[in-house]
């Protein structure tokens, strides 16, 4: 599939004297997932309800699905799909009740309503519960029938605006699942996450944005390459001397071994024979180790790296 879906150019955004977003430039390739990352302020969200139509912005331009989302954002809503942080459902209504309720919203008329309704209760496993009102529904399920309602009228473009947010590992496996068979039909996906192992999974392009603008993009591998390749991880035996340790590593790396969260680190030019090589000269000097791995980068590197602080740090806030 070939193709532009979503396009924007130097998007601005001010709420008083904050500037949530400060000129951004974002490209979803059709049939792609592009994942927006970044810090809770970096500007996200705010991209996103201007994308999907529910802001204006103060300046730039975009474009979904060939549509301009201010000079024709009638037309565009019938042409996307959104789900938010927060689920979008009546928890008094159930499940088949809410997608019959989004279809005649889409003025799909009755019947198709129906059958679009009993259509994605089965694709998203919960054909059992559409009798069911929704306020008995696990979080997992009602996560999944938010999505539903995003499809109901068949968008070629979604957004989804941390789509996992509070799940439990099986439920976030599950949508994550969806997300996926999704994009294989044909979907083109813009996915906000502070899940950095969700990006790595799902996405085919990041973009991280910090005080409201694009600091680096790129495939994930592409991200990752930028903090540098793949370091030894050792951890010493209890009473190993980390300093003699460090030693004896010199001349084995890229740059001198360093002391990091109790372990010494080695970064590589080659991986290959990187390990018998450290074994060999710590034994040689006479120091015991209990473990020892090569270690890649990952995208919590790129976002502590690029940001300042881990990503963890961020969601917790």
């Amino acid at each position: 599939m070939s193709g532009t879906a979503i396009e924007a150019e130097g998007l601005r955004k001010r709420y008083g004297a904050v500037e949530a977003l400060r000129g951004v430039d974002l490209l979803v390739e059709a049939g792609t997932v592009v994942g927006l990352l970044g810090p809770n302020g970096a500007g996200k969200t705010t991209a996103v309800r201007i994308l999907t139509t529910l802001l204006r912005p103060d300046g730039g331009t975009a474009r979904v699905d060939g549509i301009d989302v201010l000079a024709d954002a009638a037309r565009l809503r019938s042409r996307i799909g959104v789900a938010g942080q927060n689920v979008a459902v009546d928890e008094n209504m159930t499940g088949f009740e809410n997608l019959e309720m989004i279809g005649r919203l889409y003025h799909l008329g009755r019947r198709a309503a129906r059958e679009r309704a009993t259509e994605l209760l089965a694709e998203f496993d919960l054909a059992e519960a559409g009798d069911r009102v929704v306020s008995t529904y696990s979080g997992g399920m009602r996560r999944r029938l938010d999505l539903g309602g995003a499809l109901v009228a068949r968008p070629s473009v979604l957004f989804l605006d941390e789509p996992t947010t509070g799940l439990d590992p099986r439920s976030r496996l599950g949508l994550w699942e969806l997300i996926e068979r999704l994009v294989a039909e044909g979907s083109s996906v813009l996915l906000t996450t502070q899940y950095l192992d969700e990006a790595d999974r799902l996405c085919d392009r990041i973009a991280v944005i910090d005080h409201g603008l694009v600091i680096a993009e790129g495939t994930p591998d592409e991200l990752k390459r930028q903090v540098g390749g793949e370091w030894l991880d050792i951890r010493l035996a209890e009473g190993a001397e980390r300093t003699r340790a460090v030693e004896a590593l010199s001349g084995l790396g890229d740059s001198s071994p360093y002391v990091e969260d109790g372990s010494i680190r080695v970064p590589l030019r080659e991986g290959r024979g990187a390990i018998t090589q450290a074994v060999r000269q710590l034994d040689h000097a006479g120091i015991a180790i209990d473990d020892i791995a090569i270690v890649t980068p990952t995208l919590d590197d790129v976002f502590l790296q690029l940001t300042g602080h881990p990503a963890e740090e961020d969601a917790g806030a």
